[in-house]
């Protein structure tokens, strides 16, 4: 299908996590899973990584700033690299899953935001006004929804749910003080990954303090109808995550109890049009007036990463701009 969106060519990026969430032994799909921004050794890999993106096609990369790196270097790198940037992505977990009682107006609480400060700060020096903001995905060992049963709302609390509303409310405050929209980012694996959570938080925080950035492909997982949730809330969107999905394995992780990373070893994740989501149908349900990002998104990769690039932005060029060439 060629020419049946409009979405606009300076706002379609990629998150570079082909090359980043790999296992740590390639040849072994039981192998640990390894998460490279962690690895100081990455900073070297960065640059070249970043060039097989734009070899690929892409204009833009999802800003990702290393631990190891300070904003001059990023900046110097991405500079470097003939990328543009598209928004990052923040996290807030709620202090009792960690031990903590944090009181309003204690110094530990005013510390559990530091991370966040950390991405607004990230965010102005590059020039991007909004930011995904989702609830910490947790991997502690007996962790519910990661470890146990993902995509079913296990395990549900209104406490829990009320006060992980809370702790995003507070952050999204936060990015706001320093000029940030944030929009709510749902992701399974979290205390917000049904439609109910999903709309009880957008219920309870206003629209002026946090917009929508959905994922479309952790709603469908979740069994939501995605574009349904664009229509419902299109007052609210501020940008997205696309990526697409074996709906038959997102459907029987559902159905068994299934661990998140038993989910994605069994061949979820796939780069745009080798899934079975309808995206051209869901990215339809879009208002004339977004102007948002598109960060494309392939969780684990399919296939050799810089192939796995080349094949999303092959489906972006055939199927989101217009007769214009947008």
């Amino acid at each position: 299908m060629t020419g049946t969106l409009a979405l606009r060519r300076d706002r379609i990026a990629l998150n570079a996590i082909q090359w980043i969430n790999v296992k740590a032994d390639p040849d072994d799909p039981t192998s640990e899973d390894l998460w490279r921004y962690a690895d100081p050794a990455f900073r070297s890999e960065y640059p070249g990584v970043l060039a097989q993106i734009r070899e690929a096609g892409f204009p833009a990369v999802m800003m990702e700033v290393l631990a190891t790196q300070t904003l001059q270097d990023y900046a110097r790198m991405i500079e470097e690299s003939g990328l543009a940037l598209a928004p990052g992505y923040a996290s807030i977990g709620i202090p009792a899953d960690h031990g903590l009682q944090l009181p309003p107006g204690s110094a530990q609480r005013v510390h559990w935001f530091d991370g966040i400060r950390r991405k607004a700060e990230e965010s102005n020096y590059c020039g991007l006004s909004t930011v995904f903001l989702a609830p910490e995905v947790s991997w502690a060992e007996g962790f519910l929804r990661t470890r146990q049963a993902v995509a079913v709302g296990a395990g549900f609390d209104q406490h829990r749910l009320d006060q992980q509303i809370d702790f995003l409310a507070e952050a999204a405050a936060v990015l706001q003080a320093e000029g940030v929209r944030a929009g709510l980012h749902n992701h399974v694996g979290t205390w917000i990954e049904t439609e109910d959570e999903i709309e009880q938080t957008l219920a309870a925080i206003p629209a002026g303090r946090l917009g929508v950035s959905f994922d479309l492909g952790h709603l469908a997982w979740a069994g939501i109808d995605a574009a349904a949730m664009l229509r419902r809330h299109a007052g609210r969107l501020v940008d997205l995550h696309l990526k697409d999905l074996d709906l038959a394995v997102a459907a029987a992780s559902r159905a068994v109890p299934t661990p998140y990373t038993a989910a994605s070893d069994s061949g979820l994740f796939r780069e745009p049009g080798l899934g079975t989501m309808d995206l051209v149908g869901i990215l339809a349900a879009l208002p004339p007036s977004f102007d948002g990002w598109v960060i494309v998104e392939v969780d684990k990769a399919s296939m050799d990463p810089f192939e796995s690039a080349r094949i999303s932005w092959s489906w972006v060029e055939a199927t989101a701009f217009d007769s214009a060439g947008k």
